[in-house]
Formats: C-alpha cells, sequence, structure tokens
C-alpha cells in the first residue's frame, strides 16, 4: 500500500504542471507466471513504481484495467526509467499494443509513454540519450507506429473548455432523463418529501439496484469490452453500485437520503413478517467491498461527515424519522466502540473525517472490520486530496454500495474527481494513471476528448439539479457589494505595508525568487487583508518579521521567527499548502520557511533524495517545526480595548445591522469571517449597540457547536439576532435558516467556500428572501482578489502549478 500512495502522492506532485509527451521506448512486462493479472489484446495498462520491493528498487509493477498485477517492466528498462521517476521529473504510462504472442508466453512487449513539463524535456531527452533505452520522440518517423492515446491527442486540435462545460452537459442530461419519484415508507419517515426529492430518491434507488454495465464497457460476441482500455473479458463487470449525489446546497440531500436508508428497513421488517428477503446484487462486489472472510457484514448505513454537519445530521434524524424508527450510534471520540459486532446492531452509524483518520493505521480497527451495505460521504468534497490521511481512510472501507454526497462538487479544479473515482472504486479511473491518461491530461490541455469523456461519466454516475431547476421554490437571494473607504489612519498603514510588498517584489522579482520567499509573500498578503478588516488584527511590528535574511529563509535556528510565521498565518483560515493546494490539515514548517500539510510533506520525504518542493532544498524530518498549538483562550478583553477604536469596516457592520433592525425587528443575521480574532473584536461594540449575539468557530467541538446553532435557529423574542461564524467553520453541514441577512466581512480565496456559507442560509426551510451583503475595501487587495477569483474560476480544471500561483502572487501584490 505505501509504493502505491508513493506513487499517487508523486503523480499528484507533477500534476500541478502541464505536462506534455515527451516520446515512447518499448520495454517488455516480465513475470508474468506470477500474478493473475492478465491482458487479452491491446490494451491501455498502468504503471505504478514500487520503490520498496524486496528484489528489485527500481521495480515498476504493471496493472491491468481492473486493477491486477500483471508483471513488472523490465530490470534494465526499470533502472533507467525510475530514477527519473523518483526525481519528479518524468511521468509514465503504458500501451500493451497487440495481443500476446502464443509463442512468446513469458513477455509482453509495451509501449511506455514518458511525459515532462516544458522546462524539463532537455533533461530528460539527454538522460534517454546516455541509456540503452531509445526514446521515440516526435520528430523520429517511428513515433506513428504508438498506439497510445496520448499519442492521438497530441495531435488533436487544442479547444479550451471550462468546467461549466461538464456540469451543463450533465445538467442536461437530467433535464432529458425520466426520474421516476418514490415515496419513503411512512413507518420511518414522517415528512412529506418534495417532487424533487422523491425523483432523487427514485434515482438513489435505480443506482443501487440496476444491472447495466458500468460507463464505457460494451458486450460484443459474448465478451465484454472496456470502450477506452480495451480490456477483454468473459465475465460480466459488476455494475457500480452508488455514485455522485450533488444536488445544489440547500435542496434537501440529507432528508432524501435518510428516505434511502428507510426503504431499507422497511424492506427487512417485511421480511421479518414471513416474506421472502430479497437484495438485488447482494454481493456487491462491483463496488469494491473488498471484503475477506474475517469480515463482519452488516446491514448498516455508515456515514461519515465534518464535525460541524455531526449536529445537522443528528437534528435531520430527530425532525424526520420517527422516534425510534432508526436505530442510531455516534461513532465519534470518546464514544467509540471496541467491538465490530456492536456496530452491526445499528441501522445509521455517523463519525467523522478525523475520527476515521485517527484510526487509518490501527488494523483492528472496529469500523475498519465491518462491510458496510452503504458508505456515505457527506461533504465529499472534504476527501478533494486523495493523499491526505482522511482521503485513504475512507477509500479503505468496505462497502457494497458507495455515495459522495457534496453541493460542490469541485473546488479547485477537476482533480478534485479523482478522489470521488477512488472512493466510488470505479475502475479504471479510480487508479492514478489511468486517469491522468484519459482526463486528467486531454482535459488540462484543453482537448474535446478528454472533456467528452468527463462528461459521459458524470452524466451516468452523478446526479446534479441547481436551485432553479428544481421545482422547490425557494425565497429570493440578492447578493449587494458594499464598497467601503478606508480612514485616513487605516489607508497610512495600509500603504506602509503596501510599500513592503514592494520592496518584496523588487528583491525577489524573478518567478523563482518568489517561490524561494512563498511565505515571506503570503504573509504579507495576509497583513494586507487584515489591515482593511480591521487593523486591530494586525500587530504593529510585523514588518521586522516578514523579509528573509538570505534567498532561502532559514528559521531553524531562530524560534520566535519560527513561531512568529506560524502566529501570522494561523490567523487566517484560507491558508493554502502548496502540495496538494487544500487548507493544511496539521501545519508544518521547513527549516527554509515553506509551510505544508504535515501528511503532504512527510510523503514527500519517504522518496529517494528529498527536497522541498518549493525552493528544491535538501530536507530531512529533523528539518521540520510542528506548528505550536492555536490560542484558544484569547483574552477578549485585551481585544476589545483597542485605542484604535472601531475599524471602518466595523463601523459600517454596525450601521448596516442596525438600519436592518430598524425595518425588520425579527431579522435575523449571521457575519462571516475568516478571522477568528474579528469575531471576537466585533462581540462588544455589538454588545454596546444593543445586539444579543453567538459565536461560532473552530475553537468549539462538536457538542458546543450543536448549543449554539440550536440557540440561534431557536424563536424566543429576546433570542440572539446576530451569528458571528467562521467562514470555514460554517460552511458545510449546518442549517441556519433563522436568518434572512448575510455580511461577508472580506473575500475569500475560494468562491465554492463562500457559497457554501450563503447557502447555509438560503437552502430548503428558508421563508423569508435573502439579502447578502459583500463588504469590500476601496482600491485595495479585496478587489484584486474578487479579479483573482474570476481568472481562476475561467481557468478551472487547468491545474494550479506553482507557475501560476507565482503569477497570482504577482498580480496581487503588483
Amino acid at each position: 500500500m505505501d509504493s502505491e500512495e508513493d506513487s499517487s502522492q508523486q503523480q499528484h506532485h507533477l500534476s500541478q504542471w502541464d505536462t506534455y509527451l515527451v516520446g515512447f521506448v518499448t520495454a517488455n512486462i516480465v513475470g508474468l507466471k506470477y500474478y493473475a493479472g492478465t491482458i487479452s489484446g491491446r490494451e491501455f495498462v498502468g504503471l505504478i513504481r514500487e520503490p520498496h520491493n524486496a528484489y528489485d528498487p527500481n521495480a515498476i509493477k504493471v496493472l491491468n484495467t481492473r486493477a491486477l498485477q500483471v508483471g513488472h517492466i523490465e530490470r534494465a528498462a526499470a533502472a533507467v526509467l525510475a530514477p527519473l521517476i523518483d526525481s519528479h521529473l518524468i511521468t509514465v504510462e503504458g500501451i500493451v499494443p497487440n495481443p500476446r504472442s502464443a509463442a512468446n508466453k513469458f513477455r509482453i512487449p509495451c509501449q511506455v509513454h514518458v511525459f515532462a513539463h516544458s522546462s524539463a524535456f532537455a533533461a530528460v531527452t539527454d538522460a534517454f540519450a546516455n541509456s540503452p533505452l531509445h526514446l521515440i520522440s516526435q520528430s523520429d518517423p517511428s513515433f506513428t507506429l504508438s498506439d497510445s492515446i496520448a499519442v492521438k491527442e497530441t495531435r488533436a486540435e487544442n479547444k479550451f473548455k471550462s468546467l461549466d462545460a461538464v456540469f451543463k452537459f450533465v445538467e442536461e442530461n437530467v433535464k432529458n432523463r425520466v426520474l421516476q419519484p418514490l415515496q419513503p415508507p411512512p413507518n420511518v419517515i414522517k415528512t412529506e418529501l418534495l417532487q424533487h426529492q422523491k425523483e432523487a430518491l427514485g434515482w438513489l434507488v435505480h443506482r443501487e439496484t440496476s444491472g447495466d454495465l458500468p460507463p464505457f464497457w460494451e458486450e460484443r460476441d459474448n465478451s465484454f469490452v472496456n470502450a477506452l482500455t480495451n480490456y477483454q473479458t468473459n465475465t460480466r463487470p459488476e455494475p457500480l453500485r452508488g455514485g455522485i449525489f450533488a444536488d445544489a446546497m440547500g435542496l434537501g440531500k440529507t432528508l432524501t437520503l435518510l428516505s434511502l436508508i428507510g426503504l431499507d428497513l422497511d424492506r427487512r421488517e417485511n421480511a421479518k413478517r414471513g416474506r421472502k428477503r430479497t437484495r438485488n446484487g447482494g454481493s456487491g462486489s462491483g463496488s469494491g467491498s473488498g471484503s475477506s472472510s474475517e469480515d463482519m457484514e452488516s446491514d448498516a448505513t455508515l456515514i461519515v461527515c465534518t464535525p460541524s454537519a455531526m449536529s445537522t445530521w443528528v437534528a435531520q434524524l430527530e425532525e424526520h424519522t420517527l422516534r425510534g424508527a432508526l436505530k442510531t450510534y455516534i461513532y465519534y471520540g470518546d464514544r467509540r466502540t471496541g467491538d465490530a459486532e456492536e456496530l452491526k446492531k445499528y441501522d445509521v452509524v455517523l463519525t467523522t473525517y478525523s475520527t476515521l483518520a485517527n484510526e487509518l493505521r490501527l488494523a483492528e480497527a472496529p469500523v475498519k472490520r465491518v462491510v458496510w451495505w452503504r458508505v456515505v460521504l457527506d461533504e465529499a468534497h472534504t476527501i478533494k486530496n486523495v493523499n491526505a490521511g482522511q482521503s485513504q481512510a475512507v477509500i479503505a472501507l468496505k462497502a457494497k454500495r458507495r455515495w459522495a454526497v457534496t453541493g460542490t462538487l469541485v473546488q479547485n479544479g477537476y482533480s478534485d474527481l479523482f478522489s470521488l473515482m477512488a472512493f466510488l472504486r470505479f475502475e479504471p479511473f479510480s487508479i492514478k494513471n489511468y486517469w491522468q491518461s484519459l482526463v486528467q491530461r486531454p482535459l488540462s490541455q484543453g482537448n474535446a476528448r478528454g472533456l467528452n469523456r468527463l462528461q459521459v461519466l458524470m452524466a451516468a454516475i452523478s446526479l446534479r439539479r441547481t436551485k432553479e431547476m428544481s421545482s422547490v421554490g425557494l425565497p429570493l437571494k440578492t447578493i449587494e457589494t458594499h464598497h467601503i473607504e478606508l480612514s485616513a489612519e487605516e489607508r497610512k498603514m495600509y500603504d506602509e505595508a503596501k510599500e513592503e510588498a514592494d520592496a518584496i517584489l523588487l528583491r525577489y522579482g524573478s518567478s523563482e525568487g518568489l517561490v524561494y520567499s512563498y511565505s515571506a509573500v503570503i504573509s504579507m498578503i495576509l497583513r494586507l487583508r487584515q489591515i482593511c478588516t480591521d487593523f486591530a488584527l494586525c500587530p504593529s511590528d510585523f514588518k521586522s518579521h516578514l523579509l528573509p535574511s538570505s534567498d532561502i529563509e532559514d528559521v531553524s535556528k531562530n524560534p520566535e521567527l519560527l513561531q512568529t510565521l506560524v502566529r501570522i498565518l494561523q490567523d487566517g483560515e484560507d491558508f493554502e499548502c502548496p502540495i496538494c493546494i487544500s487548507p493544511p490539515t496539521d501545519i508544518v514548517i521547513t527549516c527554509c520557511a515553506h509551510i505544508f500539510c504535515q501528511p503532504c510533506i512527510l510523503k514527500t520525504l519517504q522518496r529517494s533524495n528529498p527536497r522541498c518542493p518549493l525552493c528544491r532544498r535538501s530536507l530531512s524530518e529533523s528539518d521540520l517545526f510542528s506548528a505550536p498549538p492555536e490560542l484558544s483562550n484569547v483574552d477578549t478583553t485585551e481585544l476589545c480595548s483597542s485605542e484604535k477604536g472601531l475599524s471602518t469596516k466595523a463601523f459600517t457592520l454596525i450601521k448596516l445591522l442596525t438600519e436592518s433592525r430598524d425595518q425588520d425587528p425579527t431579522a435575523k443575521s449571521v457575519v462571516f469571517s475568516q478571522f477568528s480574532k474579528l469575531l471576537l473584536l466585533l462581540e462588544e461594540p455589538l454588545k454596546a449597540a444593543g445586539f444579543k449575539t453567538l459565536r461560532l468557530d473552530g475553537t468549539m467541538n462538536a457538542k458546543q457547536r450543536a448549543n449554539v446553532i440550536e440557540q440561534f435557529q431557536g424563536s424566543e423574542k429576546d433570542g440572539p439576532m446576530v451569528l458571528l461564524a467562521s467562514l470555514r467553520t460554517s460552511s458545510t453541514g449546518i442549517n441556519l435558516t433563522a436568518a434572512s441577512r448575510v455580511y461577508l466581512m472580506e473575500p475569500w480565496w475560494n468562491t465554492g467556500v463562500e457559497e457554501q456559507a450563503i447557502d447555509r442560509v438560503h437552502r430548503i426551510g428558508q421563508k423569508e428572501a435573502v439579502k447578502v451583503v459583500r463588504l469590500i475595501a476601496q482600491n485595495s487587495i479585496e478587489e484584486k482578489i474578487l479579479m483573482l477569483r474570476e481568472r481562476k474560476q475561467a481557468r478551472k480544471g487547468f491545474g494550479m502549478g506553482m507557475d501560476m500561483v507565482v503569477d497570482d502572487l504577482r498580480f496581487l501584490l503588483e
């Protein structure tokens, strides 16, 4: 497993750049007699680096479409390819051009196609020139002999396609698809479903019970062929039981899923009354249950969610199901059971991604020993980084039916979808090599074939309806931008900070230089944003800690600077790890002052010749520094007694809230910010203005969050009217329909997170028109962030390599 994770991480690392076909070499697949995997004809194969192989440290194993090992690339070829793979210069893909010859039972010729970033072409070609392998490039007449899809698509017309094109196709497919509505059993579900929920229930049941061939499989002459890879088998492929339930946020997916669970319970109750128990597709092997004789089969549905969504699931169970109808267990924190048999007693087991991640390496963890009837990933975009521990944990779960549920299907680009394919175990897309070749690379290069494949795939296995398409009839939502002019003092402080930003650009003007000073640049951007919101967030001596003393920042001998840098980054919730382009799960700082997720950088260090992914400096685990724990007991008295007084934004917010209260004293409001300290700063001024407030942030556990939401959703006349909420903490899995006003204190990098937060208010159950107000400082970095978001939306799905990241940083600071 470790070797496959290493390879997957390597592929992910290279996928941050656009890679192009350098050429191909011919090498034999050997060791055929030792493995069960077969190749019956011209077939695309996966090549996986296996650095821990006991017999050959250069080993590259070969997998067929069904993820079964066929053999290894012969040693002589592997000795040339493996060092280039390990140094991140190339990625490789393979295709067997001809059916296996009966005359040669011990080897199969394979065309190994080599891909690299354009800047590495010269180094790669030089490496092959000094090796026994002949690299056939596009200038070689023999290049036309390649049977690879990659070659054909290299010659294809390059057309830019946006991510929206995929989902527009899916939405059109939904309009043309006849969705047969189903009613949930009244002895379990007490709430009447809306029409679009009944139709979704019918689709979910169809996906779980249909015997249709998986997408891209065809029956030909009593055999079955995968149209993409040419894999052929006489055994009918198992149907994919499950898929992606991607209705827009706020359309009631939770109630629909509870209805699906209720149908199973109703069937079991009927069986108890003497009917013959029937379950279509009972074995479910096509869904990748991966069970063994020691595993325990269960009728339960395992629901994996975020901590903030846990309370929502509990509340929805109480609201929509008859008391006691669904036996529910929370597998979370101190309530974990040590006995897998205990988990089989329940209809629903609720747990969190972090709980599963903590148990990933515990072989006897009860949740891993159960073969679940169904696993539901709520807010499934949580696993967009396939290499993170929580992603690996849910992918490893055993289940007969698998559902990825999210209203925000894609945040960073098409690569987010690969982790969902891995969880669904939909071969061959669940294998990184195949995903890269068939979808990711063609899409990143604007090729129509990759787009068409993804459209067909998503139309077959996903259901997505928007609020506009559904018949739910939600109240109107309006969004307006309120531009704010900074005060003279704020403008002076902002301009001084901007001068420091200009100094960074002058000193580290090249792309390479900006990469070296990445942490300083990010810190500078963060401070500019804080000044726009409230300069009390920004310490007066921050400038002395920003500029590095050399081209490669080294804070290993300066603990004070190290902690200062960490706290600067912890002030903002939206810092992203440069490896996975996601918020870091555990912040780690290297001796060269670059910041990563702990799982990401540790996997990078497992390779030979480990280096920092940003500055290429040699690294070891002794060069890593853990972030100090976040201070949960902040001195609110000190924060609220700032001599600087209210910031312009805080003053404007209170003015808008007061105007709203004058218009409608019953209207509740949610104020979102990514800065937890700002939420504390606002409490006293709002109290002085006569507002009763609640706060919801990342320092609270699930029980505390549930209590805050319950109080805010209450209808008491003297109850709290303003909720101060952390944007990321409140962007998923909670219901805030008691409010009809939303205030965004600053722009968020990722529009998806912002939209999720807004849809906590604008969703089923909302009775009033919703008004959203963005507060944006004029002539500031905030306006550039809005422009950058539009640029990122336009290129979604086309990679977020360091070249683009550096361009973005320069754009923000210029």
